[in-house]
């Protein structure tokens, strides 16, 4: 078995576990739904330190031929884009579940629910096969549903509802395109993602287009992209704590992935659609902005900046060069790591004061120190301050699209601004002021929670003052899209 395999089959393994785990054995399938967490992270490390920086195809590649006839495989591969994925969906899983323990309903559903996200989100990062890659997006529906719909909010099943109709909504979409690029493959020639890139080269340009946009659609949901961005708002705010990092810090994520993955494999299309992307883009991140700024539920602040955070991302894919390309997965990354952190702390906060309104709060910093601390620099990050890993990610962004637009980038500015202006406020409300009555005996985050925020902020601020790691470890395939787009669109 080769490692990947064995990744992919770690969650789902643990699954099989807890399915023969007695269900009023809480303590134990907490341990074991961790444990299996916590192995498939300590893998994706050691991917980490064996993966070959300086090559940039495919590396621990494995194929499995189901139907040579048909050309149906089970390929996996790993490359720059995907292994930064594959660690922040194995750390975020593993911080999910230290963050569960305030989950007391219907326990061994809920772990299996879990085990079984990071089980579809590590095959879409794993497959280099489309069809395989459709299959692993489609898996991810059913446990989310649940999550959402069986451990949420009061408005959880509107929600649950919502996030599956507009995902599969979009999944029609992006099978629509891959069945129009299938179009021009050979009989029986399958659909690994070299095979389709080369066959999506001999459709004519305006194909091209209508099947980016088909992919746009599609990814646009799950990141998501102005105007497809209905259903996150509502399903941030109704989700468990733990569900809401998952879904905020690697969901968005695999949208993203999705995206450059189809704008690599028709640059054409990209190209002409340059235009559009900019404009969802810098509107996406401004429109985001001003609706956390206005919002006094601090769930629904911290999905409204989803909206501004994930424009960027779409900037520096849009800008079609390696500067923005850089950009656009190193703030996949950082957003992960500050959505990740900002729902876990704003998820232990409600679970001590049972309100998430701004105007409840102030000066907590007297009574949960440790909390304060670490809210602080989340919010410094989310902002872009120097010193933590949003701003490299922005300043990349700003670089890489005054290259292509010059002083456009001026909206770019007014969104930080925007982002700075909201964390600000954030700040002030939460940590100054009068401490009020109710606020006086709320208990600081505890050993377990320590470690779970600690892990988070401490890989904000390292990616922040040492970002050369990250950059190096996606360099090399990063450089290689940038010459297939070059090439392309000469």
């Amino acid at each position: 078995m080769g490692i990947l395999s064995l990744l992919l089959l770690t969650p789902a393994v643990g699954i099989l576990v807890l399915a023969v785990t007695p269900h009023h054995k809480t303590n134990h399938i907490r341990v074991i739904a961790n444990y299996f967490a916590i192995f498939a992270f300590l893998i994706s490390c050691y991917l980490v330190a064996i993966y070959d920086q300086q090559f940039s195809g495919l590396q621990f590649e494995q194929q499995f031929t189901l139907n040579a006839k048909l050309g149906t495989v089970i390929a996996l591969g790993i490359d720059g884009l995907s292994l930064p994925m594959l660690v922040l969906a194995t750390l975020l899983t593993s911080i999910a579940l230290l963050a569960s323990f305030s989950i007391t309903d219907k326990i061994k559903g809920y772990y299996i629910s879990i085990l079984l996200l990071e089980f579809g989100m590590l095959g879409v990062f794993l497959s280099q096969d489309w069809t395989l890659f459709y299959i692993f997006w489609e898996v991810t529906l059913a446990p989310l549903f649940f999550l959402i719909g069986r451990w949420g909010g009061v408005r959880r099943h509107v929600a649950s509802l919502n996030f599956v109709l507009y995902t599969m909504g979009g999944s029609i979409f992006m099978l629509i395109s891959l069945l129009a690029i299938s179009q021009y493959m050979p009989v029986h020639g399958g659909t690994l993602m070299s095979s389709m890139s080369i066959a999506a080269q001999s459709m004519p340009k305006d194909e091209q287009v209508w099947v980016l946009i088909g992919f746009l659609i599609g990814f646009g949901v799950k990141m998501p992209i102005f105007p497809l961005h209905g259903w996150l708002p509502l399903a941030h705010v109704e989700a468990p704590s733990p569900v809401s990092i998952l879904l905020s810090g690697i969901l968005l994520k695999m949208g993203a992935y999705g995206l450059i993955r189809a704008v690599v494999m028709l640059p054409e299309a990209a190209q002409t659609l340059q235009p559009v992307l900019v404009f969802l883009a810098l509107f996406g991140m401004i429109y985001g902005g001003l609706l956390a700024w206005r919002q006094t539920d601090l769930k629904a602040m911290v999905a409204y900046s989803s909206v501004s955070h994930m424009g960027i991302v779409l900037l520096g894919i849009a800008t079609l060069n390696i500067t923005g390309l850089t950009a656009a997965v190193l703030q996949m990354t950082a957003h992960g790591l500050i959505a990740g952190a900002m729902f876990l702390l704003v998820g232990l906060l409600y679970e001590r004061t049972h309100t998430r309104n701004i105007l409840d709060y102030s000066s907590l910093v007297q009574v949960m120190p440790r909390f304060a601390l670490f809210m602080t620099i989340t919010l410094f990050a989310a902002m872009g301050l120097p010193g933590t890993v949003g701003f490299v990610a922005e300043l990349h962004t700003f670089i890489g699209g005054f290259q292509e637009w010059g002083f456009l980038m001026v909206f770019l500015g007014i969104s930080i601004l925007i982002g700075a202006a909201y964390a600000m406020r954030t700040i002030g409300m939460l940590f100054t002021g009068p401490v009020k009555p109710q606020m006086r005996n709320i208990e600081d985050l505890r050993i377990n929670e320590l470690i779970a925020a600690g892990v988070l902020v401490f890989a904000i601020v390292l990616f922040g003052i040492w970002p050369a790691p990250l950059i190096d470890l996606s360099m090399a395939t990063i450089t290689q899209m940038n010459d297939i787009i070059n090439l392309r669109i000469q």
